[in-house]
């Protein structure tokens, strides 16, 4: 994402252009262009020294690590020791210049600290095809989990029960029925959870959900929430399998999903696509964009009562990507606000008043009418939301990736819930979900936000999925 200059413009979340390049160019400058305020005082944790920094692991090593992984690595009171990835090392990303896997994420983490030691040289960060080995390690006190979706729920609670914190990129989950779980797991083994909504930590996406929250909008009767077309063409009916890459474990990357002739269009960033590993555009920029609808209405321990579809398309039968290529859903909440949900670009979301309007995009462009609206300051006696980076005040998109770490970070010192924790992160993939089993279904159904059921049987079916053997899901 670019800054807030309106001259620029905006692109997707997962920009081709942001590639390898980028990444260690950002890794490289990030010290000297983020400003971050000391949290707490040198006498409690000994300054930055390497026997006291937060000990973090990361799994997952594909597209999003180049966000993730330079965010983390900017805030000296935190040291990477591990990365774990299925993949050795290989393209089929985003786009063919990018080489990703576990061997890059490595040595990604080897230059930034040799960089910093007096020899030149380090090799301290292990690198791991098993994310069990990773989480066993008695020395890693957080992991940030950077995988498909139908792996957040097996490996955060995995992590919980061996006393990890976690941070874990959005959605939450693959199910509902998963995403219950993980809150238990939060609550039981008393762990520090952050859902990757990024755009949480952002001073524009903040300062939008506050003006909705103190009322300069008049009475929301209708909000709108866009997301981001698919950014790849899927192959169609009559797709034949391919040859497994070297260094890729693919039955591991499929995992608790069904078993699966290879493509290469199946894995890397694509999977995101198909209905077995993730549940589409909807759910992935919607878990973005129907969040920051669910923080300005106030409504993040709720949801919606009642979904439909409203004009949802899907690919011919057959097509390798089966989740839906156009959004379409409409959801009502039960205080009667409307939400309207479907594709367009840029991301975004949009609330109506009866005295004014909003906009903010994923891109952090503010836009009200009157115009003036956006300029209105919250006063010290009205709602003001959590504030991830104080030294922040516009939305500059590696300051936003880095700021929500930093919160994370902070949370995981102060054993205070960070600004999206677990509980946030379900209510806001529940919507998602909830959305896209109505795009499935094609009719309408209600919702209890309380019990979380339905009066729809295909919709309680749908709130769980069976995993493959041996993969189960215990009871936290």
């Amino acid at each position: 994402m670019p800054s807030d200059h309106a001259s620029r413009p905006e692109r997707s979340c997962h920009d081709p252009r942001y590639g390898r390049r980028r990444f260690l160019q950002t890794m490289a400058g990030a010290a000297s262009t983020l400003t971050l305020p000391q949290v707490l005082p040198n006498s409690v944790f000994g300054a930055t020294a390497p026997s006291n920094r937060i000990h973090v692991g990361l799994i997952g090593c594909g597209h999003q690590s180049q966000r993730i992984v330079p965010s983390f690595l900017v805030h000296d009171d935190m040291q990477m020791l591990a990365v774990c990835d299925v993949n050795r090392r290989g393209d089929g990303y985003y786009h063919p210049e990018q080489i990703l896997g576990r061997e890059t994420a490595q040595e990604w983490v080897h230059q930034h600290y040799a960089k910093k030691a007096p020899s030149g040289r380090y090799r301290g960060c292990a690198a791991y095809n098993d994310y069990r080995q990773l989480v066993d390690r008695p020395d890693i006190d957080a992991v940030a989990i950077v995988v498909p979706d139908h792996w957040h729920a097996l490996i955060a609670i995995a992590a919980m029960r061996a006393g990890k914190d976690v941070y874990c990129e959005k959605p939450l989950s693959l199910t509902i029925s998963e995403g219950q779980q993980m809150v238990q797991a939060v609550r039981k083994y008393d762990r520090i959870f952050q859902t990757g909504a990024q755009f949480r930590s952002s001073p524009a996406v903040r300062h939008a959900c506050e003006l909705v929250r103190n009322g300069r909008l008049g009475e929301i009767r209708l909000v709108r929430s866009w997301v981001d077309p698919n950014s790849f063409e899927s192959p169609g009916p009559g797709w034949q399998p391919q040859p497994v890459p070297d260094g890729f474990d693919y039955d591991f990357w499929l995992g608790p999903a069904p078993l699966a002739p290879f493509h290469r269009e199946r894995c890397f960033f694509r999977w995101r696509y198909i209905l077995d590993y993730s549940n589409g555009q909807t759910v992935n920029f919607g878990a973005h964009t129907n969040d920051i609808i669910q923080w300005a209405l106030g409504t993040e321990d709720t949801s919606p009562v009642e979904f439909e579809d409203n004009g949802s398309q899907f690919l011919p039968p057959g097509s390798l990507f089966d989740a839906a290529s156009r959004t379409a859903f409409r959801a009502r909440y039960a205080n009667g606000i409307e939400l309207l949900c479907e594709t367009r670009t840029p991301s975004g979301a949009k609330f109506e008043g009866t005295e004014g309007r909003l906009e903010i995009t994923l891109g952090g462009r503010l836009a009200t009418y009157p115009e003036n609206l956006k300029d209105s300051v919250i006063g010290p006696d009205e709602i003001r939301l959590p504030v991830s980076n104080p030294a922040h005040t516009r939305h500059v998109r590696d300051h936003v990736d880095a700021d929500h770490v930093r919160n994370f970070l902070d949370a995981v010192k102060s054993r205070q819930d960070p600004i999206e924790p677990v509980e946030t992160g379900h209510r806001s993939g529940s919507l998602c979900l909830l959305g896209n089993m109505a795009q499935l279904l094609k009719r309408k159904f209600s919702w209890d936000p309380v019990a979380q059921r339905s009066d729809d049987s295909d919709v309680n079916r749908m709130l769980v999925r069976e995993m493959r053997s041996p993969w189960t899901l215990d009871p936290a």
